[in-house]
């Protein structure tokens, strides 16, 4: 049985990978624990889209298989993360009136407040994956973080939807449950990037997390402890690759694998006598290419990447202005000199992202690949205990964790798992 342990899911372009932890106690306190983790190539994905579902059953059974075999223990119900450049984000508004005579708010008059926000127009076609409430106002008294227990008759909640295909969950959802796996959540993968990268302080001075993926690069702004924009771009680390391969006239593969081992978003610090014979990377015959024509290839497309992420904080007007800086995770964060290209770039501080408050003995909670699967299990740990008879329980739990509208996520959406 799983009992206690938490998997997460990361569905990638590239990749398919899975961690588990569970939670110890560490002195005093508890802490999340990653017992494994573990990772294999993904089939039926393209671009950050399932072509082909049993391709990708396939891949998913294997990661799992590989998982269980690590750890001797059945998986049975994993939390899953979800990516498109689809997405739909939207400012709302809910208003209720206080429940009880006495005017006294508890968490089911804020569960309610979220339920009403969710109450807009929005195209058939997609569903509401978060209700990510942003700040309440009791009697028209605004900037209220958390009105539990204040008395009041009106109770008003500025919230954030975030919103998905409705075919995009639905392929996925079906795919995992064709390997006999429930899922427990289905979570936005940037989100649950930014809630286990993050401080609260972080938050509060302002910053950004920098998700880059194969075949997106997601984003995450927040500013006075809130998320303020969110978005996922149609471009990622494979774009280098492709690149790599129609510049030097080489295989997908082998410029993978060039990227890798010799790639660099930094030209300068590369010599222009250092050479690299594709014969020895597993090219059919005898060839020398520049590393620094191949790292120069590597800077043109990191710099379009974060350009086009500058792009998108001038929208909301915080270019080069969140103290806080930029947190950097995804596959492609490992690549070599980039947090110095994206600091000029950005004109920001910027850092490698990790898990906060997670141990391991595995080596993989400090592979910046590894991110989002890790994030999903603490994602899981703050909301394993839900129960929709529960109300006020769940609001107490995650009080100021941005997963306070998930209760009214898990009891609409799970229609869509089934």
């Amino acid at each position: 049985m799983q009992e206690n342990i938490i998997v997460g899911l990361d569905v990638g372009s590239r990749s398919i990978k899975m961690a588990a932890g569970e939670i110890v106690a560490a002195g005093d306190k508890e802490q999340l624990h990653i017992l494994a983790a573990v990772e294999v190539s993904s089939e039926g994905i393209k671009k950050g889209v399932i072509s082909n579902v049993e391709d990708v059953i396939s891949s998913i059974s294997i990661c799992r298989d590989k998982l269980e075999r690590m750890m001797s223990t059945p998986i049975e119900r994993i939390y899953a993360s979800v990516n498109t450049n689809q997405l739909l984000c939207q400012e709302t508004r809910g208003l209720v009136g206080v429940g009880k005579p006495n005017g006294e708010i508890i968490g089911e008059d804020t569960f309610r407040a979220l339920e009403q926000a969710q109450t807009v127009v929005r195209p058939s076609n997609y569903e509401i994956l978060h209700v990510i409430p942003r700040g309440y106002s009791v009697d028209g008294q605004p900037n209220i973080k958390d009105p539990i227990g204040m008395t009041g008759i009106r109770l008003e909640v500025d919230a954030f939807l975030i919103q998905m295909p409705l075919t995009h969950l639905k392929n996925l959802t079906k795919c995992i449950h064709r390997t006999t796996m429930e899922i427990d959540d289905v979570v936005l993968g940037i989100l649950a990037n930014a809630e286990s990268l993050l401080t609260a302080k972080q938050k509060d001075f302002g910053a950004a997390v920098i998700d880059i993926g194969a075949a997106t690069t997601g984003l995450a702004v927040y500013e006075e402890g809130d998320l303020i924009h969110l978005a996922v771009l149609p471009i990622g680390s494979d774009y280098i690759t492709q690149d790599i391969n129609l510049c030097f006239k080489i295989s997908l593969e082998i410029a993978e694998k060039l990227k890798i081992k010799y790639g660099s978003a930094s030209p300068k610090n590369v010599s222009k006598k250092e050479e690299i014979n594709l014969a020895n990377e597993g090219y059919g015959e005898e060839e020398i290419i520049s590393r620094k024509a191949l790292t120069e290839i590597i800077e043109a497309r990191v710099e379009e990447i974060f350009s086009k992420v500058n792009t998108e904080l001038i929208k909301v007007g915080v270019a080069g202005l969140l103290p806080a800086g930029a947190v950097l995770c995804g596959g492609g964060a490992k690549l070599e000199g980039i947090v110095d290209l994206a600091k000029k770039e950005l004109r920001l501080p910027v850092t490698i992202g990790y898990p906060l408050d997670v141990s391991s003995v595995s080596e993989k909670i400090s592979d910046p690949s590894f991110s989002t699967a890790i994030s999903l299990v603490k994602w899981g740990s703050l909301n394993q205990d839900y129960s929709v008879d529960t109300v006020k329980k769940i609001m107490n739990k995650i009080k100021g964790f941005v997963g306070k509208g998930l209760g009214i996520l898990r009891g609409g959406f799970k229609s869509i798992w089934k």
